[in-house]
C-alpha cells in the first residue's frame, strides 16, 4: 500500500495512582475537545509501582463502558487487554456491548498478559509464556470466530481447543461494527507476536522499547509469509509525553513521567514534540498512542490538541 496521509494521535491513560470514573471521564472529555483520535486505557489493576498504596483499580471495560454512553466522538479501547482476565466468550460479549453503547466507537486491544505480581495480586493464574501465547491464540479464533458467525446459523459457532471449548452457540455477541471492531495485537516478541498480529490484527503496536524499524520490519515479513498485503493493517507506537510551553512547564510534566518509560518519552515544546512525533510517520507508525500519567492535568492535553496535533494531521505515513 502506498503512503498514508498524516498520524493519528490518541490518548493512553497510565494513571500513577490509580483513577475513579469520574477522573476517567474527565480526561477523556479533554481528549474529545482536543481534536484527538481516540481514549484508551490500560487493562491493568495494579500501578507502574505495585507496591503504590494509594494506587485506586478499575476495570478497564466496565469505565470503557461509561465513556461509550458519556463520549460522543472519539474512539475507546484498550491498550491492551490482557488474554488471563477474561474468558473468550465472555469477552467477547463484552466487547461487542460496549461497541454497542457507542454506536461502533469501540476498538480491542488484547494481548498474553505480563505483570505476574498483578496476576498473583487479584487471584488470576498466569501460566508460563508459551500457554499464554496458545490461550492468545485460542481466545482470538474464538472471540472473532463469535462474532463472524451469521445471524439465525443453525449450526452455530463451536470450538475445540486444548485450552478453551464452545459448543454450538446460535446466539453470540453482536457488536455494532462489521464484521467486528478493529483488532489490536502488539509487542516487541519477535516470533509470535508478529505472526498473531499478520493473521488477526487491524493494527499492530510496537509497544515500547526494542528497535521500532527492526519491529516493522519483522511484522511485514510475517504478513508476507501469509499472503496478507503489508500495508493493510495499521501500525502504531507509544510514546510517553511531556509537552510545555516554557522550559518550567516541561519540566513539571516530565516529573510525572515513571522512570521506566523515560527512555521512550517525547519532552519538550510543541514543536519539538511535533518533530519527534513526524519522525515515527518516517519509518511508517501512522498512529501515536501518547502516554499520560498525571490525569488531572487537562491543560496538558488541550495544549497538544492545538499546537502539537495540526503538524501531525500534514505528516507524511511511509508506506512498508
Amino acid at each position: 500500500m502506498a503512503s498514508r496521509e498524516g498520524i493519528r494521535l490518541r490518548v493512553l491513560m497510565e494513571p500513577r495512582h490509580g483513577a475513579r470514573y469520574e477522573d476517567i471521564l474527565g480526561l477523556a472529555q479533554a481528549t474529545e475537545r482536543a481534536g484527538l483520535d481516540a481514549f484508551f486505557r490500560s487493562d491493568h489493576l495494579l500501578g507502574v509501582d505495585p507496591d503504590d498504596p494509594a494506587y485506586r483499580p478499575t476495570d478497564c471495560w466496565t469505565t470503557l463502558g461509561g465513556l461509550a454512553r458519556d463520549t460522543e466522538r472519539i474512539r475507546l479501547g484498550a491498550l491492551m487487554s490482557a488474554a488471563t482476565f477474561r474468558h473468550p466468550g465472555l469477552l467477547a460479549t463484552i466487547v461487542a456491548s460496549a461497541d454497542e453503547m457507542s454506536g461502533g466507537r469501540v476498538e480491542f486491544g488484547i494481548g498474553t498478559g505480563w505483570f505476574a505480581r498483578e496476576h498473583a495480586a487479584f487471584g488470576f493464574p498466569f501460566p508460563d509464556t508459551g500457554e499464554r501465547f496458545d490461550r492468545l491464540e485460542e481466545q482470538l479464533e474464538i472471540i472473532t470466530g463469535l462474532w463472524r458467525t451469521p445471524f439465525g446459523d443453525e449450526q452455530g459457532f463451536s470450538f475445540e481447543g486444548a485450552h478453551y471449548r464452545i459448543e454450538a452457540n446460535r446466539t453470540p455477541p453482536r457488536p455494532f461494527q462489521s464484521p467486528h471492531p478493529p483488532i489490536l495485537i502488539g509487542g516487541t516478541g519477535p516470533k509470535r507476536t508478529p505472526a498473531i498480529a499478520a493473521r488477526y490484527a487491524s493494527e499492530f503496536n510496537a509497544g515500547l522499547g526494542g528497535d521500532l524499524r527492526e519491529q516493522m520490519a519483522t511484522f511485514t515479513r510475517a504478513c508476507e509469509e501469509i499472503g496478507r498485503d503489508p500495508g493493510e493493517p495499521r501500525r502504531s507506537a507509544c510514546v510517553p509525553v511531556a509537552c510545555g510551553s516554557t522550559p518550567a512547564e516541561v519540566e513539571r510534566r516530565a516529573e510525572g513521567i515513571a522512570p521506566f518509560f523515560l527512555g521512550a518519552a517525547a519532552i519538550g515544546s510543541p514543536d519539538q514534540i511535533a518533530e519527534q512525533l513526524t519522525g515515527l510517520g518516517e519509518i511508517g507508525f501512522d498512529t501515536v498512542y501518547l502516554f499520560i500519567f498525571d490525569i488531572h492535568d487537562l491543560d496538558h492535553i488541550a495544549l497538544i490538541g492545538a499546537e502539537v496535533l495540526p503538524h501531525l494531521a500534514a505528516a507524511k505515513v511511509a508506506g512498508p
